[in-house]
Order: structure tokens, then C-alpha cells, then sequence
């Protein structure tokens, strides 16, 4: 497997790299087969591996704790702070510096290390100084407890605030941004992607099946549609006409997989880490199967020829249903444009 520089960090990181999000109970409950999972994906050339606190409460950061007694120090270890892990408490939440200090500690102590890599803000927080935040997150810098830190789902707006301010008040910078991207979700490469380039940032895609419309499971002959109970949200309401959209999309991408002899799935990755400005794509399997499938687009190359091909069907920073993209979405909100101030 290539590796590739994370930014101007100077570390090399597998283009590939392991979501945590499917081990624990929002996926795969079964702590021994998840553990076979993060061993195969390490013993298959992935060094990079992607969780966060939120995830299963916890539980994903035990999981890839107990997967890496032995192999820590092979690993860049990256988890994420914001979500609430409290619903009745509002400061078991967001980027305050006395929740940042409180809860690095917790993460520490699930995931069986005593330092983290890539410790990163999973949203932005729209109530919280970016100062308040960067000033927490140096700290654990300068203790040892954190070696970098990143940012997820910021706008290009948002990036550069966060670049400006540590600049100018000397703390340490975010290193790495997080968004999500595939063919079917091309926004970033409009705004977040080149602000990205330009401040020399590593960039850590989410989502590069765009929710599993990319993984075949989901065609316009198949007995079962993104309709269920589990998705009940605008992303996969067949009702409106941008995911009707996406399914002829899918059905063209599906052709064109294996007119070049590729799953779509492998299509789908591939195009993700072939974008100059994406350092590695993250992919969450819940079983070994998944897994297998994802590991081959990490050495799969597209040609110019496959790209614009791919791009009459999605158009460069086209997000073919806006309810897709999940960075700057607070400053699109009803509040952010004077509605529904009650």
C-alpha cells in the first residue's frame, strides 16, 4: 500500500483508513469480530484508524483500545469531541475548554493509550470561541496528551477562522479537516477542498459510499429501498426527486463499474482517493465482508477518461441532494436566516 503525507506533518498514513463507527452497538455488537476486523484491516497495510467518543457511547473507543494492546505505537490513532455523550447534562457537550480537558481523559482511558494522534473537533461549535477551543486543544499539545489536532465538517469559512486565529494568538493549529465526499456529495471541492490545499492541510474524507446509495445495495430493481425505519430523514426519502436523481445516477455508475472491471464499491472509494486533495478516505465496515470489499480500491488508479465520465454524471462541486453535506449546515439553518426565532 502507498502512503501518503498527512498535510505538512511530516506523517505518512495509509490512503485507506479505518472507521470505528460500526464497532459496538450501533453495528457490530459482537467485540471479538470487530476486533478481527481492525486486525485484518492492519495486517492488510491500514495504519490509520478514525473513532470518536459518541460512537456506541463509548464503546467503539473500547473496542479499538483492545484491538491495539500490542500494536499501538503502528497505528496514527485519531478520535473526535462534540457530540453529547449526556443528554440531560448541556456541558457533557461542544468545544468548551472544560469539556475538551474533561473528556480527552475519558477517550485516554477507553481507548488504553496515553497519548492520541489526531484529536478532532467533530463539528463546529457555533455557541464556542474558536479561541476557547484551540487554547484547550494546545494544552493537550504541550502535555503530551495530544501530538495534532483537526477539524471535521468545517466550512472553508470556518477553516480559515481557525487558521487565522491560531496564527495570531499562537496556538496550535488544526492540521487535518474532515468532510464528507463521494461522487454523489461533491461540495467540498467547490470551497473546502482548495482552502484546505492552500493551508497546507492533510484532509480525512467520510462517507465515500455516500451513505451506502454507492455500495449497490440500493438499485431501482432491488426488492429493498433506503426507506426503512433506520434512515427516516431527508437523505433517503424516495419521495423527493434529488434521491429519485440519485438512483438514475447509481445505475450509470454501476455501468460504468464494470465496463472498466471494477466493483462499484471500488469505483466509488478509488474516486474519493484520487482527488489531489484528499490525504485518505475513511471507510466503516461492520463486517469482514464490507472490509474485503473496500481493500482493493486502496491500489486502484482511475483514468482521465473514467473521471470525466463520471463527472457528465456529477458535476464537479455538485451535491446532488443538498440534505447531503454536513459542514456549515448551522449557517443554513432556519435561526441563521431569521425564521422560527421561538
Amino acid at each position: 500500500m502507498e502512503y501518503r503525507s498527512l498535510g505538512r506533518t511530516g506523517v505518512k498514513v495509509s490512503p485507506l483508513c479505518l472507521g470505528a463507527m460500526m464497532f459496538g452497538p450501533w453495528g457490530n455488537a459482537d467485540r471479538a469480530d470487530s476486533i478481527r476486523i481492525i486486525h485484518r484491516a492492519l495486517d492488510a497495510g491500514i495504519n490509520f484508524v478514525d473513532t470518536a467518543d459518541v460512537y456506541s457511547g463509548g464503546v467503539s473507543e473500547e473496542i479499538v483500545g483492545q484491538a491495539l494492546e500490542g500494536r499501538r505505537d503502528d497505528v496514527f490513532l485519531a478520535t473526535k469531541f462534540v457530540m453529547p455523550m449526556n443528554q440531560d447534562d448541556p456541558n457533557e457537550r461542544g468545544g468548551s475548554r472544560r469539556w475538551i480537558i474533561r473528556e480527552v481523559e475519558n477517550s485516554l482511558r477507553r481507548l488504553k493509550t496515553d497519548y492520541i494522534d489526531l484529536y478532532q473537533v467533530h463539528r463546529p461549535s457555533p455557541d464556542t470561541d474558536v479561541e476557547e477551543t484551540l487554547g484547550a486543544l494546545t494544552d493537550l499539545v504541550r502535555q503530551g496528551k495530544v501530538r495534532y489536532i483537526g477539524s471535521s465538517s468545517y466550512s472553508g469559512s470556518q477553516i480559515v477562522e481557525a487558521q487565522w486565529a491560531s496564527r495570531e494568538r499562537h496556538l496550535e493549529r488544526f492540521v487535518t479537516e474532515q468532510p464528507p465526499y463521494s461522487i454523489l456529495v461533491r461540495g467540498i471541492e467547490e470551497d473546502v477542498l482548495p482552502t484546505v490545499q492552500r493551508h497546507g492541510m492533510g484532509t480525512l474524507t467520510y462517507s465515500p459510499l455516500s451513505g451506502g446509495w454507492l455500495s449497490g445495495r440500493w438499485r431501482k430493481d432491488s426488492a429493498s429501498a433506503p426507506t426503512s425505519s433506520a434512515r427516516p430523514n431527508a437523505r433517503f426519502d424516495m419521495t423527493r426527486p434529488a434521491n429519485q436523481r440519485k438512483l438514475d445516477i447509481v445505475e450509470d455508475l454501476a455501468l460504468l463499474a464494470e465496463e472498466t472491471g471494477l466493483t462499484l464499491i471500488e469505483l466509488a472509494i478509488s474516486f474519493a482517493i484520487n482527488h489531489p486533495g484528499v490525504t485518505s478516505a475513511i471507510v466503516g465496515p461492520r463486517t469482514m465482508e464490507h472490509l474485503e470489499s473496500y481493500l482493493p480500491a486502496a491500489d486502484t488508479k482511475l483514468t482521465v477518461d473514467l473521471l470525466d465520465r463520471i463527472d457528465d454524471l456529477v458535476a464537479p462541486g455538485v451535491t446532488v441532494n443538498p440534505e447531503d453535506n454536513s459542514y456549515g449546515a448551522h449557517e443554513l439553518t432556519a435561526r441563521a436566516r431569521r425564521r422560527n426565532q421561538s
